[in-house]
């Protein structure tokens, strides 16, 4: 290979497109906290392989007729997290296995806990509050996102539990989606969870 072809090489960034068509061998759950890029990985990974992603939040304002906020305000968080472990399980169950991006307190409720063990594989996407508090642009949409010395306790809470259920811990400190998305992608094939198409 001459020096010209070599620099070439060098500067072609890595191949992550797949072949073909690519499905899942189990449900892939992502978590974290509040804006760790859950959503928009998982979107990102299903476009590039042609599986499916499902964001839980938007699955149940379509289920139940009304957002998320509306819910905790009629219901309580009490009556939002029952929902929320009722869906988890839908998805989680579905024949043909998803991508589905958590709400940032799912990891609270023991029940869906039990799921993630049972049903599928777990990536946990890190984010420190301070760093959520910057990508989030909208924080009324938030329930529990008012304030951040609030949210800052929160995450520091909830941060066993998401280290307690993970099969793997992805950091999204600086970087971009596709970069964060070719990382989770590429440890899905090595894990033999996300494969060439067999139908």
């Amino acid at each position: 290979m001459g020096a010209l072809m070599r620099a070439k090489a060098r500067r072609r960034p890595p191949a992550f497109v797949p072949d073909g068509p690519m499905e899942l061998a189990r449900p892939v759950f992502f978590v974290g906290f509040m804006g760790a890029g859950k959503t928009s990985v998982a979107r990102r990974i299903a476009r590039t392989c042609g599986v499916a992603s499902v964001d839980m939040d938007t699955y149940i304002e379509r289920r139940e007729g009304k957002k998320v906020k509306e819910i905790f305000a009629q219901s309580g968080e009490e009556g939002f997290r029952a929902i929320e472990t009722q869906v988890l399980r839908e998805l989680g169950a579905k024949p043909d296995p998803l991508l589905i991006s958590c709400g940032g307190g799912v990891v609270v409720t023991p029940a869906n806990r039990e799921v993630f063990k049972e049903a599928g594989f777990v990536v946990y996407l890190e984010v420190t509050a301070d760093e959520a508090a910057g990508r989030i642009s909208d924080t009324s949409t938030r329930p529990l996102f008012q304030n951040l010395e609030a949210a800052r306790a929160r995450c520091e809470e909830r941060l066993p539990l998401y280290e307690a259920v993970a099969d793997v811990r992805v950091s999204t400190a600086g970087k971009s989606v596709p970069a964060i998305a070719r990382e989770v992608q590429r440890i899905l094939e090595k894990e033999g969870i996300l494969c060439p198409q067999q139908r």
